[in-house]
């Protein structure tokens, strides 16, 4: 009988292990959903419409870049029980931290435009006017973030992050009834052999505006700061730590994976048209013109649908999240109480900066014209992968502070990792900046 104890034993810790994992999983998962946000939706359109399955193995590297950065916030922020924000003033001092909340409050607020400008576009497929999302939509926000609890916050966030997989059964739908000779074996291609000629007719600016915004889209210095703050609000602790890097691995593989079936489903309809390529420039207009791809198909009107809603729920969820990361550092800043398990009358000012970041990005989404806003969305990813690596230079020093995160600072592989990001990503910002101001450097007049 003893194997039985023991067998007994094993479920039972195994049973404790899981509900343990079920407990801490969130931060890392709605950070990295999040990020499939309306600009990163438009940005993975833009892809597939342009090149159709031949980036797709940018996610490949996309994965473990993601999963490297955002580990280090779940490590600082378990360690020190501080955010983002607070940790780079105290181990850097004020002028390096005003500095980097300067740059996070101008992206986030760009961002939180694009995030409206997704949102209103989705609603209007549906007949919904821009006003009235806008208010709704604010409304919404507001109600989810006064409950008092940061459990019902993440449970809520949760929810609305399954919406993202819609685009997966829309990308089926556009492999079977598109134009894609050869089928899936196609696009698995994409992954390991793609076909690089798309750049010739794009030129190299273009293609690495494209790059440089698929980066900017999956790892942004928000995400940085919103799941280090939300790990401190969980109350998450050294124990915890384990289970905080699967909650992110999770996050980081199926934001990834949502993101390349959005550039299969485009790709399939518009970079291999029978009529020739057809170009899309926002979420929005991929989905209203996903009926006229296949003439008299009934899965075309459901195609626009799945993007509509797609495209809607990652404006609300990426509204939510970054608008939240902002508060959330500008009251560790400021001395604010800013805390979602605190009421309104407890932290106000942490909720009124949350309220008027919101209230003035979604003015600006409103007056805007529709060339404006389709330029505002890829600019916004452009800059985010600009400042990317300040924000990243900051995190691996933070980590390698050995008084600060003792046992849990960077052992030498991670530094290898991490510091090859920031890197790569340096080189990629360089590229781009030579190839706007020089044009002809790479051989090609631009964009």
């Amino acid at each position: 009988m003893y194997w039985i104890s023991k067998l007994i034993h094993k479920l039972s810790r195994l049973k404790r292990r899981w509900l343990i994992l079920l407990a801490v999983i969130g931060p890392g998962v709605i950070t990295m959903v999040a990020d499939n946000d309306a600009g990163g939706i438009s940005t993975y359109a833009q892809t597939g419409a342009k090149t159709g399955f031949n980036l797709l193995w940018a996610f490949i590297i996309l994965v473990p870049m993601a999963y490297f950065i955002q580990e280090m916030t779940v490590r600082l922020g378990a360690v020190t029980k501080r955010g983002h924000a607070e940790a780079i003033f105290d181990g850097f001092g004020p002028v390096w931290g005003w500095f980097s909340i300067f740059d996070l409050v101008l992206i986030n607020w760009l961002t939180l435009v694009t995030e409206y400008i997704g949102m209103t576009q989705a609603a209007r497929l549906f007949g919904v006017p821009e006003w009235m999302t806008f208010v709704g939509v604010t409304a919404l926000l507001m109600l989810i973030v006064i409950t008092g609890k940061y459990w019902t916050f993440e449970r809520i966030t949760l929810f609305f992050c399954i919406f993202n997989f819609v685009y997966i059964p829309a990308a089926f739908w556009a492999m079977k009834t598109g134009n894609v000779h050869g089928g899936w074996p196609i696009v698995g291609r994409g992954f390991y052999a793609p076909n690089f000629k798309f750049g010739a007719a794009l030129g190299p600016a273009a293609v690495l505006t494209l790059i440089m915004a698929n980066i900017g889209t999956t790892i942004t210095p928000w995400q940085i700061f919103f799941q280090q703050s939300a790990v401190v609000d969980k109350g998450m602790d050294i124990k915890d730590i384990k289970y905080g890097k699967i909650d992110t691995f999770v996050g980081a593989l199926v934001t990834c994976i949502v993101a390349a079936f959005i550039i299969v489903a485009t790709a399939a309809m518009f970079y291999y048209h029978p009529g020739g390529q057809v170009v899309v420039e926002s979420a929005a207009e991929t989905a209203a013109k996903m009926p006229d791809m296949v003439p008299g198909e009934r899965w075309g009107v459901w195609a626009k649908g799945l993007f509509a809603i797609g495209l809607f729920d990652a404006g609300l969820l990426g509204a939510l999240c970054i608008s939240l990361a902002t508060s959330w550092a500008l009251g560790e800043v400021f001395g604010w109480a800013h805390s979602l398990n605190k009421s309104v009358r407890e932290a106000p000012w942490f909720y009124v900066a949350y309220l008027l970041i919101l209230l003035s990005s979604g003015v600006v989404s409103l007056v805007a014209t529709t060339r404006v806003q389709d330029a505002i969305t890829i600019f916004v990813q452009v800059v985010a992968v600009t400042l990317l690596p300040a924000a990243l230079v900051f995190l691996i020093l933070l980590l390698n502070d050995k008084p600060l995160m003792g046992e849990h600072v960077n052992t030498r592989g991670q530094n290898i990792a991490n510091w090859s990001i920031t890197v790569f990503v340096i080189i990629v910002s360089t590229a781009f900046g030579l190839s706007v101001l020089f044009p002809h450097l790479f051989g090609s007049g631009g964009p």
